[in-house]
This record gives C-alpha cells, structure tokens and sequence, in this order.
C-alpha cells in the first residue's frame, strides 16, 4: 500500500462524518455516527483479514470490476481522462459507474488500490444506512424503530460481506433505496427538485444493473402520479391485472439492442435462459429445477429459494454455512415485515403500495433466474432492504404525530381525557 492510498481511506472516512451530519438531525447523528465509524472499519477488516487473506475463496466479480477499472486507467493515460463507454472498452456494459469510481480511486492512488476501493463501497454501504433511516421515518417509523433498522443494516452479514470489496452490490442498493426513498418522499410531500433528481440517479443505476430501473419503474410512477385516494383490496387486483399483461407484453416486444430497453431485454433473455441457469448451477451452492428448461416453470419452489434461501438443512461450502446466520436474521426481518405490512395496509395504503410494487414484481423476476444459491443471496439484498421497512413499521410504538401507535389490527388506545374537561365533536 501506498501512502496516498492511506490518505485517500482517511479522507473517505472524514467525508462519512460530514455525511451523517449534513443528512441526519444533529441528535441522531451524533447517536449513528459511532455506529457507522463502526460499520465502516468492520468492512476495512474483512477486506484485509478474509476477502484478501488469500484463505477465503469467495467472489469473482470483485476482481473482475478491479480488472476492468484498470484498464480504464491504462486508457485515461493514453487518452486523458473521460467518461469510458462500452463502445472503447466493451467489457464495461452494465457496469459502468462502479468500475469509473475504482478508476478513479487507482488514478489517484497510482496503481492497484483495492482498500482504497473498498473504502469508498465501504462510505457507500453506510450511505446506504442513512437513507434507510430517512426512508424508514418516511414511511411512518418512529425514531426508535427508525435507528434500529439502521443498526441491523449496517451488520447484516451478507451485506457487510458484499460491501467489503469491490462489488457493485452496494453502488445497487444505495440508488434502489434511494430512488425508491425520493418515490415516498414525493408522494406525502410534492417538489419538481425530487422527480429532476431521479433523471440523473435512474441513469447512475442503469450503468450499475441496468433491469434494476425497469424493477423501480412502478413504484416511481406511483410517487410521481401521487395516488391521492386510499387504495382498496379490490383495487390493488384491478391495478395488478392492468399492469401485469402489460408488463408481458412489453417483455415480448423487440426494443432492439442498442436502446436502453433492449438493454434491459438482453440482460433479462440472458438471465433466463436455459444455457445460463445450468451453468450458475454447476456450482456448489447450484439449485437445478424440473421445469422443462422454461424459466417460468416450477415458479413456487423457485420463489422459495429465491426469498428463503440457504435453507437450515441445506448442505454445502462452508461459505454458505455463515450465509445461514444472514438468512435466520432475514426470517426474524420478515415476521416482522409481515405484522408491518397489516400495520401500513391499515394507515397509509398508498406507501404500502409504493414497497409493495418493488417487492413482488423484483421477487418473480429473480425467480425466473434462480439457479445459484449464492448468486441469488447476492441479487436480493435491494428486495432484503425495502422489505426491512415494513419491519421498521413494525417496531414502531409511536405515530407521527405522538400517540401511541396499536398493535397490528388493533385501534390505538383511546386518549384520556382529565376530570372537569369536556370532549368537543
């Protein structure tokens, strides 16, 4: 390691400080800043004691962005520095922005610089946490519940694992959120400044993963539109049986390869082919289904794995033994997920909406893919993240406006009214 390299992480650290202060309230962010000084040094150690240790053999995609964002690099010093497209270096399609960032961390740093990388994952990651926080309140969260779910996510184990190199899973989750975050914020409070924002995050996340945006479209369009009205049973299926044939239909039409859609298209048609998901199940933690080589077959028991998975009795490498302590962490997420999800279904539809609109189309389009265990643990982190949210309504003891908030199908415990006072309708 060089010594810029060194500055460049104590530099990345002072802008997690500047970071917390200019999102959070003064008090929270003196309350979280501990624990994200916390979360970001863990990240720092697992990069150098297991992801470099040479003893922990995990990954590959990692090295591979390392690779490409080097020979970006090895370009700006011939060319000057510019924005790289996959016309120059066709390696770098649909992942063009994480591999500019290490570019331009080794450009500084004068070479490999793979902690300096992980550093600014690492910034990234505790980003990430912030925005959750803020999401979380948006979405109805108490203070409490709010920076708990900051906590859990800043230590989740799989994603401290995909956040402690050079993976693009973190530059994924932070605009999903985010994006997602801006839809909410919209729709209990309207300004054109957040809907101009999404423009150039939308454009960020398509040269991360590009299928993410068409995954957000639905639930942006309905922070766009402001649904006004409460959303009824009845009117969530009408809603899902207009949007769904559209959605297929749109799958079936020729986008063609250079647009944006086509994109999209080139990366789902790849995902789901038979070729490909044999191959991710040649693998030890690979999960082959009877569904006659259609990648919509068998779609229960896909779904199952694809939200469950590693299983408790599920054998295998040692790597996705420790999976399974993220995963009992995610059923705890999910139980109360599911008492948060009654909770805002009864008290704002609308956002419910918005959570629910990401989580199952993104869930069945995973499903369609699913062949790889590890793969998938990977691919769901966005889908363990909003999920999280509905747990946060969960924990939470108050509503927005002070009075304590009921259990989950129960009304709020009536407020008391002093002796000699009268109650006016």
């Amino acid at each position: 390691m060089t010594p810029v390299e060194y500055i460049v992480v104590i530099a990345v650290s002072a802008l997690l400080v500047v970071m917390a202060h200019m999102t959070l309230e003064p008090r929270v962010a003196r309350r979280a800043l501990p624990v994200l000084f916390a979360a970001f040094v863990l990240r720092l150690a697992v990069h150098l004691l297991i992801m470099r240790s040479g003893e922990f053999a995990y990954g590959g995609d990692n090295i591979t962005y390392e690779a490409r964002a080097l020979e970006i690099v090895e370009l700006w010093r011939h060319t000057g520095v510019h924005f790289v497209t996959s016309a120059e270096l066709g390696s770098l399609s649909g992942v063009t922005v994480p591999c500019h960032v290490f570019a331009l961390v080794m450009y500084l740093c004068g070479g490999r610089a793979a902690l300096a990388c992980t550093a600014v994952v690492a910034l990234i990651a505790c980003g990430v946490c912030i925005v959750l926080y803020r999401f979380a309140r948006v979405v109805g969260a108490d203070e409490r519940a709010a920076f708990r779910l900051l906590v859990v996510a800043a230590f989740l184990p799989g994603f401290v694992l995909h956040t402690s190199d050079t993976f693009k899973d973190g530059f994924n989750a932070f605009l999903v959120v985010a994006c997602l975050g801006l839809a909410a914020s919209n729709m209990q409070r309207f300004d054109p400044r957040k809907v101009l924002l999404l423009g150039p995050m939308l454009w960020t996340l398509f040269n991360v993963r590009p299928y993410m945006v068409v995954m957000c479209a639905l639930p942006l369009l309905v922070g766009v539109a402001r649904i006004k009205r409460a959303l009824s049973g009845r009117a969530l299926v009408v809603f899902a049986m207009l949007v769904i044939p559209a959605l297929v239909l749109l799958q079936g039409m020729d986008h063609g390869v250079d647009g944006p859609l086509g994109a999209v298209q080139e990366q789902l048609d790849r995902g789901q082919s038979e070729h490909v998901r044999l191959a991710n199940a040649e693998g030890g933690s690979g999960v082959v289904f009877d569904d006659g080589g259609n990648a919509w077959g068998s779609l229960g028991p896909k779904l199952a794995y694809t939200l469950l998975s590693p299983f408790p009795w599920t054998g295998g490498s040692a790597t996705l033994q420790l999976g399974k302590l993220d995963t009992l962490l995610w059923y705890w997420l999910l139980y109360h997920a599911f008492l948060g999800a009654r909770r805002l279904w009864r008290d704002d539809r609308r956002m419910f909406l918005i959570l629910l609109l990401f989580v199952v189309p993104g869930s069945i389009a995973y499903a369609t893919t699913m062949s790889n265990i590890g793969l998938i643990f990977r691919q769901r982190i966005p889908i363990v993240m909003i999920t999280s949210l509905l747990s946060a309504v969960a924990w939470t003891k108050t509503r927005r406006d002070g009075e304590p908030a009921g259990e989950p199908g129960r009304p709020a415990p009536p407020a008391t009214v002093p002796a000699g006072s009268s109650v006016r309708e």
